[in-house]
């Protein structure tokens, strides 16, 4: 299976993760031009090498009319916050001034100026929408009345895209990231001191496994938040993998640690669990009772429970019930066949399955929480949103599912 893994160690911002992915590439030159020739108005993308503590890698910038958003920082230096969010702790090298965008501009150059696959557009906007909410929850407002400021200026949009670019390029099956290093202490802004990670940041990265260390300072970004939280599909320890390449992704600022990301690319095993199947024939049951097994069955863990009509001894029509379940579950599963079922044997058989990596997103929308079930593996993507939830707003609404699905997707 075609795998992504993350180091952070040292945080993430988008500029960065950009860096670390285009040094994955076989032509990063050709893909380099590529980007250029979005014509993202008034933005060059720059690739530079950078050398952290004796390792050498690629630092990518942007330059705005032909001079980069600069400033001494652990991030690429244009990539700054909501303009209701904190100013990094370091001084500006040159005055611009800046342009606050809303939501509706964001998607007016994402849709209607870059000439990328839609999927990508809808990446670029997912990941928008995940920092307009951090910045909604934070600071008390309406996502409605979000206006960005320097995350919401060309710099910010062009080191989103790239990394939405590259990401499609790479196109891995899995996406796996270390713990993240969020940075510690306190950074100065306009509105006073704020604590590390910035209130946005904490926000975007709930359920996310975070750790401070020694580090002082801002090390993970909203935009490297919002990035990570997008694409990766579990963090963890790297996974045992063949690694074909390895991708440096340099920051500015420079620390006794080496001030990057590190992005590996390469083979892991397919992902396969030992299950057993179990099943058992009747002709003598009800449905309600059938019923009531099966239910049974899912309550005491079973992975799946299907029936299947059949014809038996005597020509008798029958039902075949069969259980799937983990290995550990076998005696609880046999003992609860035999108990709500006529059957006099139960039959085993262990297998194994490919399984997709799965995870479930909550979604807060006008009409409740929505649970979003996505899964990747062998180069497929899936998502859907959860029955249950679906059906409920349907009724409420007196709509379709179809109806309350829609809702739910012009939300995101």
């Amino acid at each position: 299976m075609k795998t992504l893994y993350f180091d952070l160690g040292m945080g993430a911002a988008g500029d960065m993760l950009a860096a670390a992915l285009l040094e994955l590439l076989p032509d990063p030159e050709k893909f380099l031009r590529k980007l250029n020739e979005l014509n993202i108005p008034d933005a060059l993308f720059n690739k530079e090498t950078a050398v952290k503590c004796g390792i050498s890698g690629t630092h990518l910038s942007v330059l705005i009319h032909g001079q980069e958003e600069g400033c001494e920082g652990h991030d690429q230096s244009h990539e700054h916050h909501h303009e209701h969010d904190h100013e990094h702790s370091h001084e500006h090298s040159h005055e611009h001034s800046h342009t606050h965008s809303s939501f509706h501009d964001i998607e007016h150059i994402v849709y209607g100026h870059l000439d990328i696959p839609e999927k990508v557009k809808t990446d670029i906007m997912k990941v928008y929408t995940l920092i307009a909410e951090a910045e909604s929850s934070a600071h008390g407002v309406p996502v409605t009345e979000i206006h960005f400021h320097e995350v919401g200026t060309v710099d910010a949009v062009a080191d989103i895209t790239a990394v939405c670019m590259l990401m499609a390029e790479l196109s891995p099956d899995e996406v796996i990231a270390s713990p993240v290093h969020v940075g510690s202490g306190h950074v100065r802004c306009a509105h006073g001191i704020l604590p590390v990670p910035a209130p946005a940041t904490a926000y975007i990265l709930r359920d996310v496994p975070i750790y401070g260390g020694s580090v002082k300072g801002e090390l993970c970004t909203p935009t490297g938040a919002a990035l990570l939280k997008h694409f990766v599909t579990s963090f963890g320890d790297m996974p045992v993998m063949k690694v074909s390449k390895i991708g440096y992704g340099m920051g500015k600022k420079d620390f006794e640690k080496a001030n990057c990301v590190r992005a590996f690319l390469g083979e892991t095993p397919d992902k396969t669990d030992d299950i057993v199947e179990l099943s058992c024939n009747v002709d003598d049951m009800t449905g309600e009772k059938i019923g009531f097994a099966m239910e049974s069955l899912f309550e005491a863990g079973a992975l799946d429970v299907y029936t299947v009509p059949v014809g038996m001894k005597k020509s008798r029509p029958g039902t075949l019930l069969r259980v799937i379940c983990s290995e550990e579950d076998r005696e609880t599963m046999v003992r609860l066949l035999i108990k709500h079922t006529t059957t006099i044997g139960v039959r085993e058989t262990e297998t194994r399955r490919y399984i997709l990596d799965r995870k479930t997103e909550i979604l807060e929308t006008p009409y409740g929480i929505v649970r979003r079930k996505t899964s990747c593996g062998y180069g497929a993507s899936r998502e859907k949103f959860e029955y249950d939830d679906l059906a409920r707003i349907a009724k409420e609404k007196g709509i379709s599912l179809d109806g309350a699905k829609k809702l739910v997707e012009d939300c995101q």
